[in-house]
Formats: structure tokens, sequence, C-alpha cells
């Protein structure tokens, strides 16, 4: 097939292009250095590639590229820079319209297009952009004209809604993410061909044919993989998962599982010769759920592994690990109460949906030493996994990542990086491998679908006697965070209870569907599901309004945090206590008139209305150790340049951080440069997950600028003490953009700005701070909801939607509100409409976002916030993390709403059209 040449404009420059027969608008923008294009879809869903053809919107990733000529093309490069922004892009920053902002491109690029009469059409305009991030509100701002960021003075960052440092850069596509830099001299692309059957062994496999087609340098199989297990999960402790996978696995246990890796020169190439390797397989028995997966006679995955050498609880029966412990005599408990309420809830398989993809590129450096640029939350955990697993020195490991477009934890996980690691070591050539939207389904590791049985029992004052969570939970083929997510799924929700009687049962068991990993929340939304149901029906059974049943239950400061060992040392604490005011706020914001704009109750004979609470509590550091080292130092310029290790993907670290350092030193955030997520070139940091960015690495940070800031001071007094000048001590001496202000002579007649040159002229002023992650504080979120529901179609309409959350003190309320109304809209999606499908034997059939129902701009109602109003010991300036625990209360408040307007209550999510209908009694 022969390219065909066009010639047309991209941001007015003129640009000449042999396309290939088939070949998108996107890839030819990419092709040609035009990174303002993002890709998360490739197939017209998301909008993250929009741009304007001839002044008119498209998905550049459907766009056929043979009609190009003569055609202007405009990204979001060419409506405007960083220096000289579009009005839209000003906006957005302004409003802070963003989070990760992979889609802002798109988003801002479609928006240019819209008038001011359509600032009331926006669901239907915005209905081919999705967000993954944001709740939605704040870009409607955007495109409305609301500015919700402000400038602060010297000194006065923290606690203000400051700007994030990337905002224009984000809005005007000129913000690298993992993939946007000039392709690497004699790149090669790999692809890989996955296993066609759950369960299988290879048996043999021919890759002649595919090695002797032109531009195929190479094919990886088994044979070429370290021998050394390794789990995909990064954790501080890489022990705390089971080392159960191999970068190539002769023993296939999930359907896609990698078989054989083509590099190649260009994708295209390596994909066409996966259909050239020759594979014979012995299909091996296979199980799906696990139930069955756990029972005597099942099928094993992971049978012929050991417990001391892989850390698997028991091999023999497909389970990851277990939990069986009680406190007092559950059953007891039970007999003794007036009202007890039982039942079952199922949560289902979710995507993370981040619209940018895995990807990772590598080569060796001048040094020959591995470099990878990649998207991940953990750069340091990734490097220090791959040296392990190829075993080289960690310092013969580079591993760094630019913005990531969304994380949500799926990409706490090294899923890309050793296939590329292993293919740059073979051929010493770079190699690049992107995840495909249909690889996300596929491939990448998905929230635990979970089985969770609740008792629960009370005296009829509403005081509980006994609490019993018996949770199931299919980790899939591989037991990455299979062991921690079932740990934290029954922990903080049942500890979050006063109860003398407390029984878990806990398992995590390998099926062979594709693999579940960390998502937002940790386990916690699954199992607070079940519990906040069962909290709710017993609310009922007792006759006791639902906010009042929690009060006289739920922990308040001084109460040991139990879950079934009340003699536990544990690093929890409750650094500071909010959660009688987020009930109070949420009861009270449900109970007063509905705000302005709030779409009213449907009227109809089959429309009914209900409202529905419930509560979450989460620690906001994960456990067993959350490590940051953190540097600052004084440029001659006045600036400081921070050296931080953990990674921005949306969670809003980046503007935090610049926050309390310019606080710190009495400057403003944009005299901050930031430094981040580069093993090279910062110190060590565990990684972006878990809440731990803001109160590991910012509590760091601010010990480091304290530290500066007293090394500056003492250098000044030295200074204007030696120009002959008696220094008042009594004055403390103050820091400024550019240098000290000392005070000097009798009577405090005189001042001496000593800048930042002077201050350097004796050498270089740095500082170092380092926090452990210890002790850890607990955060609190209590949403409600207000709801109607149709009846004849099970259709719901969220009326009102309210959180209120206890984060101590709120450094940046916007950015904190955009993390509320973004987890909340993240989990309506959960509550309402995703779900990956999979048949009876492990093939997902849901691959694409047009089958997978992410909440769009018109789906997500405009969320209340509320802030409780405390100060955390443990955090910095008393500030708590507030990334995951948002989502957490969601599916169970709206679940408790929809069944106070039925009357029947749901036990599985989704909470889809035709679950409810069928629940209401429809046929």
């Amino acid at each position: 097939m022969t390219p065909r040449h066009v010639t047309f404009e991209v941001d007015g420059l003129p640009l000449d292009a042999d396309v290939d027969p088939g070949q998108v608008l996107r890839t030819v923008l990419r092709e040609h250095g035009v990174h303002s294009v993002k890709k998360g879809c490739d197939a017209g869903d998301c909008g993250a590639c929009s741009v304007l053809v001839d002044g008119e919107p498209v998905h550049s990733c459907i766009y056929p590229a043979h009609r190009l000529e003569g055609r202007a093309v405009t990204t979001a490069a060419g409506l405007g820079t960083p220096e000289h922004p579009h009005p839209v892009q000003q906006a957005f920053a302004d409003a802070a319209g963003f989070q990760c902002g992979f889609c802002t491109a798109g988003m801002v690029v479609t928006a240019s297009t819209f008038t001011e009469a359509d600032a009331d059409d926006l669901p239907r305009l915005l209905k081919g952009n999705l967000c993954r991030c944001t709740g939605y509100r704040a870009i409607g701002d955007a495109i409305c004209g609301v500015s919700n960021t402000v400038a602060p003075a010297d000194g006065e960052a923290a606690g203000r809604s400051v700007k994030a440092p990337a905002a224009l850069r984000v809005a005007s596509g000129s913000e690298p993410y993992t993939l946007d830099f000039r392709s690497t001299t004699k790149l090669l692309h790999l692809a890989v061909l996955g296993s066609p059957h759950p369960h299988a062994r290879i048996t043999s496999i021919d890759t002649s044919a595919a090695e002797a087609l032109p531009g195929v340098h190479l094919v990886l199989t088994h044979r070429d993989s370290p021998a050394t297990l390794f789990s995909t999960g990064r954790h501080e402790d890489r022990e705390d998962d089971p080392d159960d996978g191999l970068v190539l696995d002769p023993v296939l246990r999930f359907r896609g599982q990698r078989v054989a890796a083509v590099v190649a020169d260009d994708v295209r190439t390596a994909t066409n010769a996966l259909a050239a390797i020759v594979v014979e397989y012995e299909p091996l028995p296979a199980v799906f759920d696990p139930e069955t997966a756990r029972s005597p006679g099942a099928p094993l995955l992971h049978g012929e592994k050991t417990v001391e050498a892989s850390r698997i609880a028991f091999p023999e029966r497909n389970t990851v690990a277990a939990m069986h412990d009680e406190t007092g005599d559950v059953e007891a408990g039970l007999a003794a109460a007036d009202a007890v309420v039982e039942g079952t809830w199922r949560t289902q398989r979710v995507s993370h949906g981040a619209l940018e993809t895995h990807a990772s590129r590598g080569w060796l450096d001048d040094g020959g030493r591995l470099v990878v640029r990649t998207a991940s939350q953990v750069p340091f955990l990734v490097r220090d996994e791959l040296a392990h697993v190829f075993g080289l020195p960690q310092e013969q490991v580079r591993v760094f990542a630019a913005r990531v477009g969304g994380g949500f934890g799926g990409k706490q996980e090294l899923i890309t990086e050793d296939l590329v690691a292993l293919a740059v070591l073979r051929t010493g050539r770079p190699v690049q491998y992107e995840f495909t939207r249909e690889d996300e389904f596929t491939i990448a590791p998905t929230r635990h679908p979970m089985r969770v049985r609740v008792r629960v029992g009370a005296t009829s004052d509403g005081v509980l006697t006994a609490l019993h969570v018996d949770q199931l939970m299919d980790t899939g083929a591989y037991g990455n965070h299979g062991v921690g997510v079932m740990y934290h799924s029954v922990h903080e929700s049942t500890s979050v209870y006063r109860c003398p009687n407390k029984r878990v049962d806990a398992e995590s068991v390998y099926t062979n569907n594709l693999p579940s990993g960390a998502f937002r929340g940790y386990g916690l939304g699954q199992v607070v599901f079940a519990v906040e149901s069962a909290m709710d029906e017993l609310a009922r059974e007792l006759g006791i309004d639902p906010f009042e049943l929690r009060r006289r239950n739920v922990i308040v400061p001084g109460d040991p945090m139990v879950v079934t060992d009340p003699d536990e040392e544990s690093d929890l604490l409750i650094g500071s206590y909010g959660l009688d005011q987020c009930l109070d706020l949420v009861e009270q914001a449900l109970e007063s008139p509905a705000p302005e704009g709030a779409p009213p109750a449907p009227v109809g004979p089959t429309w009914v209305t209900g409202r529905g609470m419930a509560l979450a509590m989460i620690a906001t550091i994960p456990p067993r150790g959350h490590f940051a080292d953190t540097s600052i130092e004084l440029l001659s310029d006045g600036r400081y340049d921070i050296g931080v290790g953990t990674a921005e993907f949306g969670n809003g670290t980046t503007t935090v951080h610049t926050q309390l350092v310019a606080s710190a030193l009495g400057t403003t955030p944009d005299r901050v440069v930031v430094r981040q997520s580069d093993t090279d070139v910062a110190r060590y940091d565990t990684g972006a997950y878990g809440s731990a960015g803001v109160v590991v690495a910012g509590k760091a940070l601010l010990a480091a600028a304290h530290k500066l800031r007293a090394a500056m001071v003492d250098r000044a007094l030295a200074i204007a003490g030696g120009a002959g000048h008696a220094v008042d001590t009594g004055t403390a001496p103050e820091v400024v953009a550019g240098g000290v202000v000392v005070r000097v002579g009798p009577g405090v007649d005189a001042t001496v700005l000593v800048s930042g040159d002077r201050l350097l002229a004796d050498g270089p002023l740095t500082a170092d701070g380092s926090h452990d992650g210890t002790p850890r504080s607990v955060a609190f979120n209590v949403h409600g909801f207000e709801v109607a529901v149709d009846r004849a179609s099970g259709e719901v309409r969220l009326l009102r939607s309210v959180q209120a959350a206890d984060a101590g003190v709120v450094l940046n309320p916007e950015q904190l509100r955009g993390q509320v109304e973004g987890g909340t809209a993240q989990a309506i999606g959960t509550a309402l409409y995703e779900e990956m499908m999979l048949d009876d034997e492990g093939r997902v059939l849901t691959t694409a976002f047009r089958n997978y129902r992410m909440p769009k701009f018109g789906d997500v109602p405009q969320t209340e916030v509320h802030f409780a109003t405390t100060h955390d010991d443990l955090g910095p300036l008393g500030a708590k993390s507030m990334s995951e625990a948002p989502y957490n209360p969601v599916a169970p408040a709206l679940a408790n709403a929809i069944r106070d307007a039925l009357g029947v209550r749901p036990h599985e999510l989704p909470m889809s059209r035709d679950r409810l209908w069928r629940l209401a009694g429809g046929r």
C-alpha cells in the first residue's frame, strides 16, 4: 500500500507528511512532534485528542489523515502559549479546571468554539470529552469564566486557593507527559502477543518467521526472561506482595497474559509480526469464581510455589492471604441484640479509566546505565525492582516520570517497565511500549471485585453489640496488592465503630481472571459499601435516625481503633477529630433548602424520592513505612529549588509543596522551582499513593524549609555583623524574595538587605528534610444524597449530593474541593454505571470507553463540599491528605438513598437501571 503525500497547516505552520492508508490525524501529528495532542482511547470516545480542523472541533484519533490536504489544524498549542494564553486557557488555569490535566488540552480546544449562549448546554456540548479527575464542576466554572484561584502575597500561600504551577502549561498542551518528547534516535517499538487461554502451559514456541520479517529486531519469550520471581505491585517493603510472576512465564494464568514480545522499527511492524509466532499450548483447567477457587479440588494457579519463597498464604487452595480473627464473642453479642441485620453485598470489577495509558520508554545513557521514563506513581520503587529483577546495582538504573495523566493506584504497578528494560538490555537500543485503551481493559489490573457478608446487632437504644464482616475478594491471576487490599479493606471500615464483639473473616483468592490491583480507597470502598448499608438497615430496624445511630457508635478521641485485637500496638492515631462535625454538616445540609440551580424532583406516578448517608474513615499514610527525603537550595536569583521524589498525577501535591515552602520562606509560589519524580535528581520517596504526598513529602519539605530559613538567617547575621554593625538580636531577621533583611545598629535605626548573591558568596545554602510516615493519622468523610428513582425504568436522578470532609487545616481550598468532587464523581460511576464484563471463561468483553459507562459532564451533580474545622497534630501545618478518602462513603450513601426511595435494598454494584428496575418489581 502506497503512502499518500498531504500538505496542510498545523498551528499556522506548514506540514508535509506521507500518510499510510487508514492512518489518522492524531498519529500524524504525534509522529511530527505535535505533543499537545494526547492519546486517550484512539476510538473517538474521550476527546483528549481534540483539535480544530478548519475551525471545527474533531477527534483527531478518528479523523482520516488522507483528508488533510489543504486543511488548517489547530491544537491547544496553536490557540495560545503559557506566555500568551487564549482566554479559554487562562480561564481553565484561573478556575483550576483540571487535576491530572491529560484531558485538558482537548477540553480547551472544544470549549474554544463555544459562545456565551452555550453555557446552558454544556452536558450536550461536552459529551465527547471525558475527565476522570475533576468531577466536571471546575471545568464548567472555567467555561463560564468563574475564577477560583488567587495570587497570594509573600508568605501567605498556605491556606489559599493557589493556582497550580503548571496551570497554563497544561491548558496550552505544552506540559509534557510520559511520551511527550521527541523520538529517541533509532527508537524501537514493542508489541505483545497475549494468551488466548485463561490457563495454559507453553509447550513450544517458534519465533523464527517473526524474526525474519523486515524491521523486526528481536522476539522475546519466556526463554529470555530473568528467573527472578517478583510482583507488579510496588510497596516500600517489596515483600508485602507475593513473588508470583515472571517477566515472561511459560505458564499463562489469564487471557491476554504475555506470551511473547516483538521489538521492531515501528508499532505496525511489531504488531503484524505477532501473527507469525507459532505457539503450541497445553490448556490447563481454569477457575473463575473465588469461592470455587478456594474449595478442595479446584485447579491450582500457583500450586508449585512455596510459602517460604513466594509468601503465598495457602498455595494449595489458591489463597493469597487470609485473616480469621475475633475479639469478644460475636455469636453471644448477636444473641444479646434487640435487632440484628444480616446481608451479602457484591461489588464489581472496575477500570481505573486514567486517560493516559500505561507507557514506558527506555534506553542506555552514555555511561551504559538503564534509563526508563515511565507513567508511574512510584519511580523509586520501580527502579529498585528493576534492579532486583535484572540483577543490577541500583545506581545502574534511573527511572523518572514526567507529569502522569491519572493514576488512582493503577500506576502503583510495574506494568510496562520490565519488558522495556529487558528489550533495551538485549538490543542496546531505545525501546518504547505503550498500552492501547483495549490493553487497559484486558491487561491492566482492576479494582478487586468482592463479596462481603455483614452481620450486625444492637440494643434497642442503638448501641452495637456485635459486628461480623466476612469478605472474599477476587485477586485474579496474580497477587499484586492482594494482601494489602484485603487487610486494609477490613481495617478502617470496622475500626471506625466501637463494638465489644467483632469478627473478621477475609480471604484474597487467585482466579484465572485478569489481575486486580491498587485502586482509590484500597479496598475500603467495597467493604464500606456493605457495612454502611447494614448500618442503615439497622437504623431502620431500630427506628433510629441513621445520623444518630452513627453518633452513638463511632469512635471518639481516646478510643482505641480495634479491628479484632484490642491489644494490638499501632502507629495509627487520631491526630485530629472532625467526624462529629462532618455528621452535623451533612445532616444540616440535607435539611436545608436545595441550593440555587439544583435539579427539581421529577413529577409522575412512578417517581419516588429518598435520602441516604454513609461515613468512612481512612488512614492518611500507608502502613509499614512510607519515606520521603527532600532538599531545598537557595538560587542566586532569589528563587528556591526543591527536590522531591513524589510524582504529580492530579493529586495536587506539587501545588501544595510549593505553598508549604513559600509560606515557610516568606515568598510566593512562583519563586519555588520543583524537581521531582526522578531517581537521579531528587532524593528518595516511596511514592505517590495512599494519600501520602501531602503528609509525608510535604512534612519533609516543611522541615527542610525551616532548616534553610535558619541557615539563611545565620549567614545574613554573620554578614551584617562582619560589616561593623551591631545586630539587634531581639528582632528576628526577615526572609524575602532574593535575600534576608537584617535590622542593625543601636535602636535598630537601619536595615540591611543581604541579597541572594551575597548570601551565596561564601558557598551554597541548602537544607534537607525527611519524614518516615509515622505516626499515622486518620481522616473522616460523610456523604449524603437525595435521589429520585423511576420505578418504571430504574432511572436514578441525583437531586442533592453533599460531602463533609475532615481534612485538618485546608492548605488549598479549591484544590481540595476538586479532590472531593473528583472522588465523588468516580464513586458515582462505580455506584451507578461502571462495570467490566467478563464471560464465563475469563474473557473481558468491555474493551472500550463506549461500552464502559464512565461518567460524563451531564452525569455528575454539583456536590456541596463542606470541611470540618480541625488541626491535625501529625500533618504539615495541621493538614491531612484527601486524595483517596472522598471515594469511600459515596456508593453506600447512594444505595441507602435508593433504598429509602424504593423501600427495598440494593445489594450489588453497579446499581444500574436494569437491576433497579428488577428490584422495584419490573419484569
